[in-house]
Order: structure tokens, then sequence, then C-alpha cells
């Protein structure tokens, strides 16, 4: 697993390491050498500098190159500077490093590479003049890009800009922060790698999941087994306004493709003969329903959990009080994993939130911005500016493990906080939370108890895995989520296989 923190927590750790350890210049001075010593610089380079600590780094970079005898200019955009940054100022202009002041000497026709040392991870808010010019003038270089600690003006907690530097590579230092993870950071930059200084985190850090850490969950099954031995599952999903038969299929063959030994598909009585063509290795189960729709049938749920180890429930079920009644008696009744997703949230924050603290079961949530907004009363806004923290903290308060759908998913059971990076953009379209309410149903089907959250974890990897894969052969835009589901199991492939 990747370390992860907070700009907080870096800041914290920073002061810690400074006051305790290494003085601020010599910190400073391995950033600037283990930066310079980790990127692939094309010359002539341009180091774009702005008045904080970044750019001191920027600073040691330039000086070190100079010494090498590599063709670098320094574009010092204010004149101001922190202590240490204007040290390793100084000790450029000591050594002849070429710089240019101001704004308008930021001309970087003919540089093959650009050093971005504008803002660090500290930077909030608004980008405001020069620094604004600045940045537009690097993304419309054409040059080889590389950020340090982060893309000037990213957010280094959320990820979200108002403009920030396009990079070919960002360079994080200390530690990866969150923002070069969350919201926009995959569009703005195309790599990034870490560069570990020797500062220790001084409060717990998040961690970003790897292929390594979950292939534990797929590998050695015993030859003397059976499919009872790897889970009864139910899908409790569809309605007559949300029939679409092949995409209610999806959902349950991505159980059995995650692993589940049986996949039980329940749906609406009145769209059993749609879906039953499309359906080949899993059980359809017909739900009660009258004229109106879904109606639920406190025995006809019973029949259906009797024996399973997880069910999710929600997903194109549609609004109405029938299904808050079917969230209720689970939430109350069932002892398995119940992972409830889509209109089953929307019930879900219609009812007392007494009965998530209270539930029979080990719960599973997968809200997407606008329906955690619903659950939790903050506004979207709100929850993409701190999306960990407004994640956690739900999570802690009522018992439960979220799992935060995004570009980069957030999944805490309110103490330890996974992050997934894996997806692309084929994968916003219909079908594609279906996908993933699947391949978690199946792992939460099998997975050990002590491995719950981290089986969840793997399986919003798992399903953003196989997303990329299927977009290798299939164009982004052209993307459906039956291409995720088919591509499954190379992705599981793919991480069992990693060393």
């Amino acid at each position: 697993m990747i370390k992860v923190t907070s700009v907080d927590n870096m800041r914290k750790s920073d002061a810690h390491t400074i006051k305790t350890k290494v003085p601020s210049k010599e910190l400073m001075e391995r950033a600037g050498t283990a930066v310079s010593e980790a990127m692939p610089i094309r010359l002539p380079c341009a180091i774009v500098c702005g008045s904080g600590n970044n750019a001191g780094d920027g600073f040691v970079i330039a000086s070190l190159m100079h010494r090498e005898g590599l063709d670098c200019t320094v574009f010092l955009i204010e004149e101001r500077f922190s202590e240490d940054g204007a040290y390793f100022f100084n000790e450029c202009k000591k050594i002849g490093v070429n710089v240019k002041a101001g704004i308008d000497a930021l001309v970087l026709d003919g540089f093959s590479s650009v050093i971005d040392c504008i803002f660090g991870t500290g930077f909030k808010g608004e980008v405001r003049e020069p620094y604004r010019t600045a940045i537009e003038r690097i993304n419309q270089s054409g040059a080889y890009v590389i950020s340090v600690d982060i893309n000037s003006g990213l957010d280094g907690d959320s990820g979200l800009c108002d403009i920030c530097v396009h990079s070919d590579l960002t360079v994080s230092v200390g530690n990866f922060k969150s923002g070069l993870f969350l919201n926009s950071a995959k569009d703005v930059m195309k790599d990034k790698l870490n560069c570990d200084i020797g500062i220790e985190l001084v409060d717990k850090p998040w961690h970003l999941i790897e292929a390594k850490d979950i292939k534990g969950l797929f590998l050695n099954r015993p030859q003397n087994s059976n499919k009872g031995d790897y889970g009864y599952v139910a899908l409790i999903s569809g309605s007559r306004e949300y029939s679409g038969a092949a995409k209610l299929a999806n959902l349950s063959l991505s159980a059995l493709r995650s692993g589940a030994g049986v996949a039980k598909l329940a749906v609406p009585e009145s769209i059993t003969d749609g879906v039953l063509p499309y359906l080949l290795e899993s059980t359809l189960y017909p739900l009660s329903c009258d004229e109106k729709g879904y109606r639920f049938s406190q025995d006809n749920v019973q029949g259906l959990i009797k024996g399973t180890a997880a069910v999710a429930v929600g997903m194109g079920m549609g609004r109405s009080e029938e299904v808050k009644k079917l969230i209720d008696y689970l939430l109350t009744n069932y002892l398995g994993r119940l992972i409830i997703d889509a209109d089953g949230l929307n019930a879900l924050s219609d009812l007392d939130r007494i009965l998530l603290k209270n539930a029979a079961c080990k719960v599973v949530l997968t809200p997407h911005p606008k329906e955690f907004e619903r659950l939790c009363g903050s506004s979207v806004d709100e929850i993409l500016n701190d999306p960990i923290s407004a994640a956690k903290e739900y999570a802690k308060e009522n018992g439960v493990i979220l799992l935060l759908k995004g570009a980069c998913t957030v999944i805490t059971d309110g103490d330890t906080v996974y992050l997934s990076d894996r997806g692309c953009a084929g994968m916003a379209t219909a079908g594609s939370g279906d996908v993933l309410s699947g391949v978690l149903t199946g792992i939460c089907g099998y997975v050990r108890d002590g491995d719950l959250l981290l089986g969840v974890s793997a399986g919003a990897y798992m399903a953003g895995l196989a997303g990329e894969i299927a977009c290798l052969d299939i164009p982004e835009a052209c993307m459906v989520a039956s291409d995720t589901v088919k591509a499954i199991p190379r992705a599981v492939k793919q991480i069992i296989s990693q060393e």
C-alpha cells in the first residue's frame, strides 16, 4: 500500500522533522536533490518559481543542474522569498545560474522541458495574477512539464482547481498528498511518483490500494471445495420503469465473476420473463409486486435472503414506500453483509438513521456524491472539497463501511481509509454502478470478517481495473457497462500476477 496524507499532516510532520532531526535548509536541499534525481530532464530546461518553499526546491534543482553543466534558466515570477528559499536563490546567483525576473520575462519558446515550482501543496482558492498568466504560459508551452510536489493551482487536499498546471510528470515530496488522486487530479497529470526524503508522519496516513495488497483474496482456493464455500449472494434490483434486462444480468454476472459461489438475482415478478433469457449462470428469484410495482412481502424476502452471506439492494428499484419497507426490514433482520446502492440509498436517506446505527448486519454503502448529499446533509460542493473527511465522519458515526465513488474512490470504516484510483472515463455510463455493486456482493459473499474493509476496497480496485482493461480495446466514448464485466477475469488475472 502507498501512504497518502493530508496537507495538514504533511505540514505537521515536516515541522516535527525540522524540530527533531533535520534542519529546514537541509530538508529543502534533500527535496530538490531527490526531485532532480527522479525526473527526466529535457534540455534546455526552464524552472518557473513562485515565492514560497516550492520555489526553494526549484532553486536547489537549478543549482544542481548548473553545476553539472546542464542548460537551465530560472524564471522568477515575483522577487519574494521564504527564508530558506532566499538562501538557495542566493546560491543560484553566486554560481551564475541564468535568472529572469517578472512575468513579462516568462517566455518559454525553445525550452524542451519546464519545471513547475510556483505553488506548493498549501495553495488554496483562486489563482490570481501574475500567477494565472504564468500557469497559462506553461500549459501552452508544448514542453515536457514536471510539477514539483503538486501541480501549481491544484488543491493539495481535494484535487480541485480553478486553473492549474497540466503536467507530464508530478514528483511528490515526502508523501503523496490526497489532492494528487482526488477529483480533477487524473485530468491534469499524466504520471506521478513520490520521493521519500526522511519525513516521518505524525498522524495516521491513508493508503492507496495496489494489486499486491488484494491478490490474496483471489488465490489459493482448495480443489476440495464447492460453491457453498464461496458464498450464496442475492441481488435485489429492478422495476417496471428500470427493467433493463441485460443490465440486471450484468449485475448478477459480475458477482459470479468476482468469486461468489451462487448468485440469485431478485427482480419484480412482472419483469422476470424479460430478464430470464439473459441469465445463464444466475438463479432468478421473483419478488412480490402488484399493479403499482414492487410490493414488500416479509415471507418473500425471507425466502430470498435465507442462507445468503451477502445481499445487495436498490439498483434500479425506483423510489417508493415499499422500497423503504424493504430497507427497514433488511437492516433490522438480516445478519449477513448488506450492500445498499442507488434507490436503496435514496430510501435510506428518508429513514430514521437509528436503523442504520443499530443494524443487525454489516452495512456497506456505495453512494456517488449526490446520493451522499442526501445521506449526510452536506452539499455536493462541501463533499467534493473534503471527500475523505466527509466519508470518514459518516462511516464512524453510523458504524458502516462507506464507499464514496469518484475518479478516486474513498473507502472507509471511519478509522482506516483506503483509496482506489483505478477506472477510466469510459465507465461514466449507465450500469457501471450496478457492475460495481455486483462485484462487491460477490467479494462480500466469501471474504473473512477481518478482511471486509479490504474486500470492499478490492471490489473498487477490481471494477476500476476491469474498466481500464476494457478501454484498451474500446474507445472510452463507446464503452458500455457490459464491457467492464467481460474484462473482470483479465483484471483478476492481472491482480494475482503481481509480485
